[in-house]
Order: structure tokens, then C-alpha cells, then sequence
């Protein structure tokens, strides 16, 4: 019996939930509700739309409120709270709550690392274990009357609707930042009624003039992590790789480095991170501190600010990610002279620094955001065990506020 038990008292998942067994037709399904293991997102993220549909007839089908797990490889802990209706592949596990249990309240259950340490410990097979059915149906889960179930489910979920909220913003500022880069580095809106001159780039503002990323940015690649593992008591600090880049945020599987480590590789919160080999990638780190593995670049520059830089390196991806499918080998990757091959536009200082009066409130929001997504899941994952295992209860954060 895991620790959730109050005084002896649990309930096995099976009493408290079952597999949906329903079935929905090809013709029903598209991209927008279609589930599968590819377009679940690792670390509780919940779903994206799919890229293709099944080609069998029928597949398994989900209802709002239903509980969907993916079964393949449970550590990457895939796990989403249906709000429609629709279809999964057969590696997604649709948990329907009976009247015992609170369907929000079994998400939560379901979405504590517990779980999914359960999960993995009980899986079969070894290159890509996928959970025991049979074992997954004997997990403890609390048992705990359905008004608390409900009270505790209402208090999580205003965390995660926060978490939302600010994923929906960000969003948002990001399409205006395209929009806004779009009219003044593209279309020079601005400059309409001003004078152009002749560039490689063609016809251009007067006073710009054309660079390369080595121009505007100094892109460090990162250290080969496993020479400097934490040393004596060292506790040590995650090592960011691609797989922590992609799902933003360390986590109990990731690598550990010395922290000792030069500082030029350790990562802050808001550094700008370029995964140049396998799935490339850009992006803001808000992940918190850690060390910069080989296959990264951290971007920087000591003359133009992150947004520049940023911006600049982002609009260039989907060539460079054309350049490394292109690569005859397992793990397709650019190479610095693709980055000095890559033209961008400096402004005069007088239009830089407005743009950047545009463009930099906007990506420091996004920052924030994320940083602040990150403290409030971690806040939501402390308070789930402490409120189900009754150390904490409702009325102790309602007395506290």
C-alpha cells in the first residue's frame, strides 16, 4: 500500500475506475480528437493535435471526464483529462471513474509521480515497456469521502487553470512578436515613405546593413556531461539535453552535473537555448538552473539583447531543420558554417532600439509566464500527496489564505 492509505484505508484502482471498453468509427475521428502516444505531451502537458488518423475501422473511444494514460513507456508520464469526445490508439488507456470516485479527483491520483513510478516498476518489456494492465488495476489510491474528493479536485485545478491561462498568453504575445518582426524586418511597414538602399537581401532601409548569426550572437556548445558527474557530496544539478528542452523542464530521469562546472555552462532561467542536432529546436529556458549538454547551444551576445538574437535564430529553424533531415545519418545535425551562412538585417540604432521598445516586454512576459507555470506546478504537486494522504487538509489552506 503506497502512503496516500489514511489510517489503512485505500481503495484498489480497479474499485474506483475501469478500462472504457467503447468503440468509434474512422469516420468520426479527426486530427482535433484524435489521441495517440505520439501527440500526448511528456511531463503531464496533456495532448496536441494529432498528425495522422488510424486506418483500422474502429478504434477506442473517450468521453469528456475520461482519465487517458499513455501505455508505452510510462516514465515520460503522458496524461490528459478528456474534455470531448473522441478516439485513441490502442496504447492509451481510458480510465472512466464509477460513482465511487470523483473523474477530476482520478486525474489528480493518476497524474502524482507515484503513480507513474508504479507504473514504470510494474511495466513489461525493456526497449519499450508498456504498463501491466492487470498491475495497474492494483495501485492503492486514497480512500477519501467524494465531497473532499471534489473540494481537493476544485483547489488543484485553479492552479492548473492558471497554468492554462498563461499558456493561452503566451501564445498570444508570441504571434504578436511574429507579427510585429514580420512588418518591421519583412514588409518595413515603417519605412514605407523612407529611403531604401541595395543589400544582398535586396532592397533595405537606409543606414541597415546585412550580417550573419556569428554577427549578432555567440552560439557555446555544451560540455560532454558524463566527464563531469558531481564528485564526492556534491549534490549536483540537472543536465539540460534535448529531451529536457523539448518538454521544458528537468526532471526525476534527467542526468545530474557537478556544479562546479565552468559558468558559461550553467543555464538561468530566460537563457536562449538552440538544440542544433536531433530535433531542433529554439527556445527560452525557464526550466531553472543546470548544465548545458553537447548538442546544445547556449546563445548569447554582448552587444544586442536575447530578443535580437532570439528572434533572428527562431526565423532561420525550419532551413536549418530542412539542412538536418537532409543528413545521411541517425541523428541529423547543422554545422557552424550553416550559421554564418545565415543572413539577418541590423537596423540603425535609432530603429533598433524601437523595435526592441516593441519586442522585448513581450518575450520577458513570455518568461515570466513560464517561470511562473513552473512554480505553480510545483506547488500543485506538493499540495496532491499532502491533501490525499490527509497531512493537509482543505481547511487548512482555506484557514491560511
Amino acid at each position: 500500500m503506497n502512503a496516500w492509505g489514511r489510517l489503512g484505508l485505500s481503495y484498489k484502482l480497479r474499485d474506483v475506475c475501469s478500462y472504457a471498453k467503447d468503440r468509434i468509427g474512422l469516420s468520426d475521428l479527426t486530427l482535433n480528437n484524435y489521441i495517440s502516444t505520439e501527440n500526448m505531451l511528456t511531463e503531464k502537458a496533456g495532448v496536441t493535435v494529432a498528425s495522422g488518423l488510424p486506418t483500422t475501422s474502429q478504434t477506442s473511444k473517450y468521453q469528456c471526464s475520461d482519465v487517458l494514460i499513455s501505455n508505452i513507456r510510462p516514465y515520460f508520464k503522458k496524461i490528459w483529462y478528456a474534455n470531448k469526445v473522441g478516439g485513441c490508439s490502442n496504447d492509451v488507456l481510458v480510465m472512466r471513474a464509477n460513482e465511487k470516485y470523483n473523474s477530476l479527483f482520478l486525474y489528480y491520483v493518476l497524474s502524482n509521480d507515484e503513480f507513474f513510478n508504479y507504473a514504470t516498476a510494474t511495466a513489461k518489456g525493456t526497449k519499450m515497456p508498456r504498463g501491466d494492465k492487470t498491475a495497474i488495476m492494483d495501485y492503492d489510491v486514497p480512500n477519501i469521502p467524494l465531497e473532499e474528493q471534489r473540494q481537493i479536485a476544485r483547489i488543484l485545478s485553479c492552479l492548473d487553470d492558471k497554468v492554462e491561462l498563461n499558456n493561452k498568453i503566451n501564445d498570444c504575445l508570441e504571434q504578436m512578436a511574429q507579427a510585429i518582426f514580420k512588418s518591421w524586418f519583412v514588409d518595413f511597414e515603417p519605412f514605407q515613405d523612407g529611403e531604401f538602399e541595395d543589400s544582398e537581401l535586396g532592397l533595405i532601409p537606409k543606414g541597415w546593413h546585412v550580417g550573419n548569426l556569428f554577427d549578432i550572437a555567440q552560439y557555446l556548445n555544451g560540455l560532454a556531461m558524463q566527464k563531469f558527474r558531481p564528485i564526492d557530496i556534491e549534490k549536483g544539478i540537472p543536465v539540460l539535453k534535448i529531451k529536457e528542452l523539448r518538454q521544458g523542464s528537468c526532471d526525476c530521469s534527467s542526468d545530474l552535473c557537478s556544479e562546479k562546472i565552468k559558468s558559461e555552462y550553467i543555464i538561468n532561467d530566460g537563457d536562449v537555448i538552440f538544440s542544433w542536432s536531433g530535433s531542433l529546436l529554439v527556445d527560452f529556458w525557464c526550466g531553472g538552473i543546470c548544465g548545458l549538454n553537447q548538442h546544445l547551444f547556449k546563445v548569447t551576445s554582448d552587444t544586442y539583447n536575447k530578443w535580437f538574437y532570439y528572434i533572428w535564430t527562431n526565423y532561420h529553424l525550419q532551413k536549418f531543420t530542412a539542412i538536418a533531415a537532409d543528413k545521411a545519418t541517425t541523428m541529423g545535425h547543422i554545422k557552424r558554417e550553416d550559421l554564418a551562412s545565415s543572413l539577418v538585417l541590423i537596423p540603425d540604432i535609432e530603429s533598433y532600439k524601437k523595435i526592441g521598445r516593441l519586442l522585448e516586454p513581450i518575450y520577458e512576459q513570455i518568461i515570466s509566464n513560464r517561470i511562473e507555470n513552473r512554480k505553480l506546478a510545483d506547488v500543485r504537486d506538493n499540495l496532491l500527496p499532502k491533501l490525499m494522504s490527509g497531512k493537509l487538509s482543505v481547511s487548512d489552506l482555506e484557514a491560511a489564505k
